[in-house]
């Protein structure tokens, strides 16, 4: 017998819990698992998670109080993008069957029918993380509507015939293990990060020089793996694909005749140049880094038109039969650089506006 008899199949208690749940549950609690399933249950909330905790340390009076939660919330975004990582990897590599392919028209569906990538429940993943995110957080019942919800999406996700109950386990041990993960590196990491204040502007240069062997690294893999066009669904709202796009964010350009490879091309040394002098000034901490992943990725998008004529998109997100463009991590790079300049001019626009008002 294989592994995978004992460790997933549970001597065949998986598929019998899995039946007795999704056939029993009744038509009543369809609304409630349609909540769990696609509303707070899904990934989608992770941004109202952040700005909620964000909101919650900004009110907390007290100032250890407000420190704890900003670091539990740095937990939480460190702990988010480890599992969305793991996750993405363990479905395409073990590629499980969901329960419609399994058992086909005997499954009760809620919402949309998915085939592949059933290992591990990236929705249980996530209540996971919201539970490992606020549990210092809280009291004890506070802590028992935590794991009321997490129970809750796991079971959501079984009556709506998405999931197997191992795929859900599977999602909360993901879940638990990133925060955990999180919550060790965090305390290494810090001594780094102060130190990298001190240092002189090759760590920002090295920041750049690691965005885009990132994402080179992720563009080859994607060219060796899937074929020309090729999509994968992961999730309902996140497929991985193979594009090229000769043109500029949004396909600007896409069909210009080609002149445009060299314009991008051009545009992006200027731009990169100018980047790297504004690093080797004396910049504040969150502007250095801003800078640093703008450089990393006009770079990586560079390397691609100079080596394949267009750049490689692989990220697509969408929600129904509304697709985002698809970027790559090099686009990622860049928006959360603009991000972090764009939080560096904030505070100073508030202070201006404050200093008006009070004049």
């Amino acid at each position: 017998m294989s592994w995978k008899f004992f460790l997933y199949d549970w001597g065949g208690l998986n598929i019998a819990l899995f039946q007795a749940i999704n056939m029993s549950t009744p038509a009543a609690l369809e609304p409630l698992a349609s909540f769990f399933n696609l509303v707070i249950g899904n990934y989608w909330t992770a941004p109202l998670m952040l700005l909620a905790m964000w909101g919650w340390s900004k009110s907390a009076p007290d100032p250890t109080r407000a420190d704890a939660i900003r670091y539990r919330l740095r937990v939480f975004s460190v702990a988010f993008a480890l599992a969305f990582l793991v996750a993405t990897i363990l479905k395409l590599w073990i590629d499980f069957p969901r329960p419609p392919a399994v058992f086909g028209d005997m499954v009760r569906v809620i919402g949309g029918i998915e085939r592949h990538y059933s290992l591990p429940s990236g929705h249980a993943t996530y209540a996971a993380l919201v539970v490992g995110a606020l549990w210092p957080l809280i009291g004890r019942r506070g802590r028992i509507g935590l794991v009321l919800y997490a129970a809750l999406v796991g079971w959501s996700r079984i009556a709506a015939g998405m999931h197997f109950p191992a795929d859900v386990l599977a999602g909360w041990v993901l879940g638990l293990s990133c925060t955990a993960l999180a919550g060790w590196l965090m305390p290494l990491a810090a001594p780094v990060w102060q130190s990298a204040r001190r240092t002189s502007t090759w760590v920002w240069f090295a920041v750049a020089a690691s965005a885009v062997m990132t994402d080179q690294l992720a563009k080859f893999a994607i060219t060796r793996t899937f074929a020309y066009g090729e999509q994968v669904e992961v999730s309902t709202f996140f497929n991985i694909v193979h594009v090229l796009n000769p043109g500029a964010a949004f396909s600007f350009l896409a069909n210009a005749g080609g002149w445009q490879r060299y314009f991008f091309i051009t545009l992006g040394l200027v731009v990169s140049a100018w980047l790297g002098r504004m690093l080797c000034q004396q910049r504040p901490r969150l502007e250095a880094v801003g800078y640093s992943l703008i450089l990393g990725g006009a770079l990586g998008n560079v390397v691609d038109r100079v080596l394949r004529g267009s750049v490689v998109d692989f990220l697509d997100f969408h929600w129904q039969l509304v697709h985002w463009p698809a970027f790559n991590l090099a686009d990622v790079a860049i928006t959360i650089g603009a991000l972090c300049l764009f939080l560096t001019v904030v505070p100073k626009s508030s202070k201006g506006t404050a200093a008006e008002v009070s004049g």
